[in-house]
């Protein structure tokens, strides 16, 4: 996937944006930073002219509309223009111009949005999304956008495009990401010249920077007391983007409300207003300056503006990070003493023919727990477990691994340890949970994070109700301590996944993938990822900028299992089969226009102009109420401050030929977004298969237990759709309707025309020949033996259900059986498995040869 990129990265391009690339070769570092380039490309000033808008239709029957233009264009300006307001006007024109200067490495994609203004509401009529990257230079170009072509509604905008005098700008790109260098200014306020009216009353400084990651700071500045000043300040701003320091002195005083009344009030004036030229600023000087805040006031400063350096600390790449790597190194070797052994080989294969093998574990809850207990015993018993070499889990699955992985050698020992302390757990009484002590706890855990700065939400509760479920006891564990269960490849690598989702969008819609690993977090999609110990911490442009310690491995099983992270309509979609459909109706209307691919270069990166008309503000009452996930788990998002790579669309992970999908609109993917909304992965695919089918990890086989409750082939299918529009191979999921009906234990499925497919067996979770036997070819004999074989998995009135946490010592052992003996009585399918992988591992490498 990455090598496609790259080469169209050097492909000769009809461009109009022409960029001058540099390469530069790097060692890869201990962090695993690699596979990045060095960009430099010129900028470009555009010119944007509002000319007017035709036979507009506002929302104010009693009237014409009222309306105005605003402008945004986030790549080249935090700044958000509008026109002036047309009153009372069909027809309004403005001729207005608004300047930028753009860099052409980066997707430049300007919103002009048409308002209605109202006295109570401005009304949003419609927007243009329009990229101007596909613009000639020095030729002016004139648009008219048909925003309602029944009404012959028209806005007519021109643009004109021509190069700029300032040195090209350099960027670190993977090729769907772009990083700028980051300008941090750090300074102190010296003193504060007042004049009699700022006397009278306290005052205080506001300090911000357009675009930077600090918000606006506000310093007080109470008269006489020059203990006010003295604090240091420091802001972090895309350098690219030029913003001065911005000065405000406002003076609060309080005042009657009328005569009649003896209540007070406080009212807030402005006394004066600054600028800090920081562009002028000399890099790496202090510099100590007086800034003017008109009316005899002044503020002394003093200020030092400090370039940072290409260290970024997310890793930019679409490869696996050096400890991955190393892993898969040593791991070979001990699949392949495995392989001989299970094979009954002469000769151990060689590193290079040794087939990776993913387990892969569904959702499901304590069900899901207790049943991937069972699949892995199976496993073990059939020596397979030494031939694996990931594990994977989503929601209850992950509680699994994270309680096996506490042993750094657990799979070189007999599981039935662990599996008798997992029936302790699942057994004992939950009551505990809602105890007075520990809600005092819960209450004082989540303060604690609180007054650290993290965001806490409700998915960080339920990671406490997780923790107390599983251990009855504070876990102080971390993922990153996992990483001595791995350092000598002696157990599989674990891979606990998580999709970001956006609070009011169904999973189904839009869901980014995020996998977490010892090592890593991070999504494939970007190729951008961050050291697990650095997980929740605050980061910009690439940059760490706030430390915070790694997050305790409970709250992590909260967003791994974050069942109650639904919205009410996933829940319909879940229990119905289809979600609130009504909301169709009432969502923006989003139509491509493709009228105007003669103003552009052949340029197969340029996106498609879009038109947005908006569902109003009934549509926004009810997303909130119906489609809100007040639950999910909101942490700071790593990739803020990166722009999205002019070239971003030519990447396989995303779906921007969607017409709809956000991935056309990279104005509002989560690059450009504050946080992370990280939820349970089963809201999209109950099973982690987009981790483990992605080119990086080249695996052979995938093992696929599946504990969903009902719909037993679901995963797959909807993995077969993923990898189809994502076009990753993967093998046809045919099945007969005798399948559908009475699902049977295991299930092979191999694309025989294309051996890059990984073979992928199913086990769904099914108790059928269990029954009858034991053990595989051993009859159950007494009544007990068949009574405890004869049980039904799935109904109302069954132990197993989702939102049980507790089950019996005899339903817990049940289900571990059950799925043990799934595993056991398969023996030659997945054998069968092995032997097809290690002999396309063969012919591949004869094919190198």
């Amino acid at each position: 996937m990455f090598r496609a990129v790259l080469l169209s990265w050097v492909s000769p391009r009809t461009l109009p944006l022409l960029a001058t690339v540099l390469f530069q070769k790097r060692e890869r570092k201990e962090t695993g930073l690699y596979h990045w380039r060095r960009e430099k490309h010129p900028y470009y000033n555009l010119t944007v002219k509002v000319l007017r808008a035709r036979n507009i239709k506002g929302t104010d029957l009693l009237s014409k509309a009222d309306c105005y233009v605003e402008l945004q264009l986030p790549t080249a300006s935090p700044t958000t223009y509008r026109t002036q307001v047309v009153d009372n006007s069909s027809d309004p024109e403005w001729n207005e111009t608004f300047k930028y200067r753009i860099e052409s490495a980066v997707k430049n994609i300007l919103e002009l949005t048409l308002f209605d203004e109202d006295v109570l509401i401005n009304d949003e009529l419609t927007s243009i999304v329009f990229d101007v990257g596909g613009m000639k230079p020095g030729k002016p170009l004139k648009r008219t956008f048909k925003l309602n072509p029944e009404a012959q509604e028209e806005l007519d905008v021109e643009f004109y495009l021509e190069k700029c005098s300032d040195a090209p700008a350099e960027v670190l790109t993977n090729g769907v990401l772009a990083a700028h260098p980051c300008l941090s200014l750090q300074g102190v306020i010296n003193k504060h010249e007042k004049s009699k009216q700022s006397e009278k009353g306290s005052c205080q400084v506001k300090l911000s920077m357009p675009g930077a990651y600090e918000k606006q700071l506000c310093i007080p500045c109470r008269p006489d007391n020059d203990q006010d000043f003295g604090t240091p300040f420091v802001f972090h701003v895309d350098k690219e983007m030029r913003s001065d320091l911005e000065v405000e002195l406002e003076q609060t005083i309080t005042v009657l409300q009328d005569e009649m009344s003896p209540d007070l009030e406080k009212q807030t004036i402005l006394l004066g207003l600054g600028t800090v030229p920081v562009k002028s600023l000399p890099v790496g000087q202090k510099v100590d300056m007086t800034v003017p805040l008109g009316e005899g006031q002044s503020l002394d400063l003093t200020v030092k503006a400090e370039e940072s350096t290409w260290d970024l600390d997310v890793r930019l790449s679409f490869d696996l990070c050096k400890e991955e790597r190393d892993f898969l190194d040593k791991r070979k070797k001990i699949v392949s003493q495995a392989l001989k052994k299970t094979l009954n080989f002469r000769e151990a294969p060689g590193e290079d023919e040794v087939p990776v093998v993913a387990v892969v574990g569904s959702g499901g809850g304590t069900r899901a727990l207790t049943s991937f207990y069972g699949s892995l015993s199976g496993l073990q018993q059939l020596s397979l477990l030494d031939c694996t070499t990931y594990l994977c889990g989503i929601s209850g699955s992950t509680w699994c691994l994270t309680a096996l992985y506490q042993d750094t050698d657990w799979s070189c020992k007999d599981l039935q340890g662990a599996i008798s302390k997992a029936r302790d757990n699942v057994s004992s009484s939950k009551a505990g949970a809602f105890s007075s002590e520990q809600l005092k706890y819960y209450f004082q855990e989540l303060n604690s994070m609180e007054n650290e700065g993290r965001k806490v939400s409700f998915t960080d509760l339920w990671g406490l109700f997780i923790e107390y479920f599983l251990n009855q006891k504070k876990d102080l564990s971390k993922l990153s301590d996992q990483q001595e269960a791995v350092e000598g490849a002696q157990n599989p690598y674990p891979i606990y996944a998580a999709i970001n989702v956006r609070p009011n969008i169904s999973g189904d819609d839009f869901a980014e993938w995020c996998e977490f690993t010892p090592y890593e977090v991070g999504f494939r999609k970007y190729g951008a990822f961050v050291r697990t110990e650095d997980f929740d911490s605050e980061f910009f442009m690439g940059r760490l900028i706030q430390k915070r310690p790694e997050p305790r491995i409970c709250y992590l099983q909260g967003i791994w299992g974050s069942a109650f992270a639904a919205s009410l309509d996933d829940v319909c979609l879940k229990m119905a089969g289809s979600g609130l459909s009504f909301l169709d109706s009432l969502k923006d209307v989003i139509k491509v226009i493709d009228d105007c691919r003669r103003f552009h270069l052949r340029d197969p990166t340029w996106l498609k102009t879009r038109l947005v008309i908006p569902g109003g503000p009934l549509l926004q009452i009810f997303q909130d109420f119906f489609k809100s996930r007040v639950t999910s788990g909101e942490t700071f998002n790593f990739m803020k401050g990166l722009y999205l790579h002019k070239d971003y669309v030519n990447n396989k992970n995303f779906v921007a030929w969607k017409g709809t999908h956000l991935d056309a609109f990279p104005n509002q993917l989560t690059p450009m977004e504050d946080s992370l909304y990280l939820v349970d992965g089963g809201f999209s695919i109950n099973s982690p298969f987009p981790l483990v089918v992605q080119p990086e990890r080249d695996v052979d086989v995938i093992l696929s237990f599946n504990y969903s409750w009902e719909a037993p082939f679901e995963v797959l299918q909807l993995t077969q759709k993923y990898c189809e529009e994502l076009e990753i191979p993967f093998p046809q999921i045919i099945l007969s309707e005798e399948d559908e009906k009475k699902p049977k234990e295991c299930y092979m499925f191999v694309d025989h025309e294309n051996p890059k497919a990984p073979i992928v067996l199913h086990f769904p979770l099914v108790n059928d020949t269990f029954r009858k036997y034991k053990a595989p070819g051993v009859e159950r004999e007494s009544e007990d033996e068949k009574s405890f074989g004869d049980f039904v998995i799935v109904g109302k009135d069954s132990p197993y259900r989702t939102l049980n946490f507790t089950f019996e010592h005899y339903d817990f052992d049940r289900l571990v059986e059950v799925n043990c003996y799934n595993v056991l009585n398969n023996k030659d399918s997945l054998l069968k498995a092995l032997n097809l992988a290690l002999s396309r591992r063969k012919l591949k490498k004869g094919n190198r040869q």
